[in-house]
């Protein structure tokens, strides 16, 4: 009998409101050069100093949740987050505006950073981000399809972003409070070193560019399929909505999946389809060819989000390096905006896709390489062989070893682990020295036996 396994919805609301407003992007961006009177460029620093801030909080707060407790930084974010967007929302002044977005910002990325900690140290963060990433899809797609029938005011994404996290705020009471021990397990202690020094840096710069070349075509969605593709503000409403509902497809598909692939063929292959998605929505110049590539794209890109965070979850139970790679993932989606803005404004909308698709297909290489070092790679016959060339699996076949002991073609390769046999090596010697071959033999635990 198994255990049931339970989704931690504390969490994943946290994680909702976390990652609603680089979700928002593309309405928010474009609401603000509209209604606001400023240019496409001005707009898009907007967007980027509100990720900025986000990115800037998982920084500073990546190794803190466990020591200061994960229910008072929540809530700290979820407060921040009210009161930023919410004053953002409520005023037509420019500085204003700009200062309630850098606000609301750091308190969102205080929130996914408590939430991205937590998840980690899930015995399933798999299913938990995954959770997670179907809960802000929905949200923001309902958002989508409401926001047109109110009005063009800049302050109604932004209200939505805060009435999310207004709501949230009852459920951090369900989060541990005060210093906290990792639910895997491991000391909480700030001393710990941390692991993966090689596989991290690596994914989290990685991750930086795959975020950056995904929100600056998401930043200038919005323009591309009114000015380009021919949408009215509805039309473009609609696909952006049906989109995001394709992704909660995605979502589920990542979800029945789980690591049934493996985690590098899902990133390495998936990103490069997105490439190509990208470079077709970039190019449209008629709404259907934009519509399709909006939501071919959309349903991959969270698919791959949701692999590209249990890899970083698994490089540490307690979840630092889940953090730091999402804070990178924030930076990126910080200068998505303003890298779409001045990409279209010097390239084109067509320049930009090609260059951003570039960009996509220089950086799946590593992605996925990290993830065959720190998660394995599939079985396949004749992959594993001994020094001399004979597969393994064929010579346990030949002498009759236990079909339990030899892994089945396509499971997962285990990790190796270390250990450390040189403390009972040095004690042997001791005993030896000390007492002689014969004491130290019958000494126990000196490696007789």
């Amino acid at each position: 009998m198994f255990a049931p396994r339970t989704t931690p919805w504390p969490l994943v609301a946290l994680f909702t409101a976390g990652y609603l407003p680089p979700y928002l992007l593309p309405t928010t961006v474009g609401r603000l050069d509209t209604s606001l009177s400023l240019t496409t460029t001005q707009a898009g620093a907007v967007g980027s100093a509100l990720l900025l801030s986000s990115a800037t909080a998982g920084f500073l707060l990546a190794s803190r949740v466990q020591r200061v407790g994960a229910r008072a930084l929540a809530r700290l974010g979820l407060a921040l987050a009210v009161l930023g967007y919410g004053a953002a929302a409520l005023t037509t002044t420019v500085w204003a505006v700009v200062a309630g977005a850098v606000v609301g910002g750091f308190g969102s990325g205080t929130a996914t950073t408590v939430a991205a900690t937590r998840i980690a140290a899930e015995k399933d963060p798999h299913r938990a981000s995954t959770a997670g990433l179907l809960s802000v899809s929905a949200l923001a797609g309902a958002v989508y399809l409401t926001v047109p029938h109110l009005g063009r005011s800049h302050g109604l994404p932004l209200a939505a972003i805060a009435l999310t996290a207004l709501a949230v705020w009852p459920l951090t009471g369900r989060l541990p409070g005060g210093t906290t021990a990792s639910p895997a397990g491991h000391d909480a202690g700030t001393d710990t070193p941390l692991p993966r020094r090689r596989s991290g840096p690596v994914l989290a710069a990685a991750v930086l560019c795959w975020s950056l070349a995904q929100n600056s075509l998401w930043g200038v969605s919005g323009r591309i399929g009114l000015t380009q593709a021919g949408l009215g503000d509805a039309g473009l409403g609609v696909v952006l909505a049906v989109a995001l509902g394709a992704g909660l497809v995605g979502v589920l598909v990542a979800g029945a999946l789980g690591p049934r692939l493996g985690r590098a063929m899902p990133i390495g292959a998936g990103t490069l389809v997105i490439a190509l998605c990208i470079a077709l929505t970039a190019s449209a110049t008629a709404p259907a060819a934009f519509a399709a590539g909006e939501i071919a794209w959309n349903t991959l890109y969270p698919v791959v989000l949701s692999y590209l965070i249990g890899l970083a979850a698994s490089l540490d139970a307690r979840g630092r390096w889940a953090v730091l790679v999402g804070s990178a993932s924030s930076l990126g989606t910080a200068a998505g905006p303003l890298t779409g803005s001045v990409l279209s404004a010097q390239a084109g909308y067509a320049g930009m896709g090609l260059v951003l698709a570039g960009g996509l297909l220089l950086v799946a290489a590593p992605m996925t390489a990290v993830a065959l070092h720190t998660g394995g790679r599939p079985l396949l016959p004749g992959a594993i062989r001994r020094r001399g060339g004979t597969p393994a699996a064929l010579v346990a076949a030949a002498t009759g070893t236990p079909s339990g002991a030899v892994p089945e073609v396509g499971a997962v390769e285990q990790p190796v682990v270390e250990i450390d046999v040189e403390a009972p090596a040095v004690a042997v010697r001791r005993a030896y020295d000390t007492a002689g071959p014969r004491q130290a033999a019958a000494t126990p635990g000196s490696g007789t036996g």
